[in-house]
Parts: C-alpha cells; sequence; structure tokens
C-alpha cells in the first residue's frame, strides 16, 4: 500500500485539541531534555485559537493525521524592533511555534514546513523570513542555521525564561 503525501493546510478549531496535544508532548519532551522554551503559560490554547482564528496556523498532516504546526504571519511583534534586521522592514513573514510531534522529528517535517513557508514567501515576493528560537536549543539553533538563517540578535520572554532567544532571518532577495 503506498504511503499517503505529506501536506500542509491552514488549520481549523476543530484541529485545536490534536494541536494543544502535539504542543503538550513537545513540552514534555523539550523540559525532559532540560530545554526550559515552553511551559504550561506558553503557548497555550487562546494563542493557537487566536491563530486559527486569524488564519496563521498551519498544521503539516499525513495520513489523515496531523503531526506539526505552525504560525506564520506578516505583522511583526514589537518585541522584534530591537533587531537590527538584514532585509528592509516591508513585506517579511514571521514564524512562530513551529512545533513536529515528538515521535516524528528528526524525519525532515520541521524543514518540509520550512520550505513550505520558503516557497509561499518567494510567491508572495516578501524580501524575508525572521523567527526566533530560544538559546539554549541547540537541535533548533543548528537547524535554522543549517537551512540558511542568519543569526541577528536576542530578545527576552521572562514569563518563559531568564535566558534569551536567538533571532534569525532568511532573506529572500
Amino acid at each position: 500500500m503506498k504511503s499517503e503525501k505529506v501536506f500542509i493546510r491552514k488549520a481549523n478549531l476543530e484541529d485545536l485539541d490534536l494541536v494543544m496535544r502535539i504542543i503538550k508532548s513537545c513540552t514534555q519532551d523539550m523540559i525532559s531534555k532540560k530545554i526550559y522554551q515552553w511551559n504550561d503559560k506558553y503557548p497555550n490554547k487562546e494563542t493557537f485559537h487566536n491563530d486559527i482564528k486569524n488564519e496563521y496556523l498551519l498544521v503539516l498532516i499525513k495520513e489523515n493525521k496531523i503531526l506539526g504546526c505552525v504560525s506564520v504571519t506578516d505583522q511583526m511583534d514589537d518585541f522584534y524592533t530591537k533587531i537590527d534586521w538584514i532585509a528592509p522592514t516591508k513585506k517579511n513573514l514571521y514564524v512562530h511555534r513551529l512545533a513536529v510531534h515528538p515521535k516524528y522529528q528528526g524525519l525532515g517535517y520541521a524543514k518540509e514546513i520550512m520550505n513550505f513557508i520558503e516557497n509561499n514567501a518567494i510567491e508572495s515576493n516578501c524580501d524575508s523570513i525572521r523567527l526566533d528560537t530560544f538559546s539554549m536549543n541547540k537541535k533548533n539553533n543548528n537547524f535554522y542555521s543549517n537551512i540558511g538563517y542568519e543569526k541577528l540578535g536576542q530578545i527576552y520572554f521572562r514569563d518563559q525564561s531568564e535566558m534569551p532567544f536567538n533571532c534569525y532571518e532568511k532573506r529572500l532577495k
């Protein structure tokens, strides 16, 4: 039997409980590895509900099963104003809360999600893609560096951690 192809679509409210299970699994997995990036306060159900309502949340599906999710927006949050970005701040995408269920990590799904985002950004004539990841999450930092993102600075989310988050950008033009 041929396995079903992976695809990415906008999330809907019916996906919310499954997304939250993935987030809980990822949070527990990171904490077990002493990576205190997410906790019981963030990201929460309200955050993802708003992402869905605003049509920012995407889900990665294989064989009718949600394996991962990511929030993508063209709105720059205020905390990013401290960063000296490479591309002009005119037409950029911002990636938040990329998650792949721990059972499916290391199989290329995060890269597939990022390729999808990059292809859509190029088609939409965006200047760059910007994101942040926890400085103590070596796996994520290596991942973004390996797929062409440049580390530009750090920001802090004190309700999540005393440690900084690294900001990355990939110029598309």
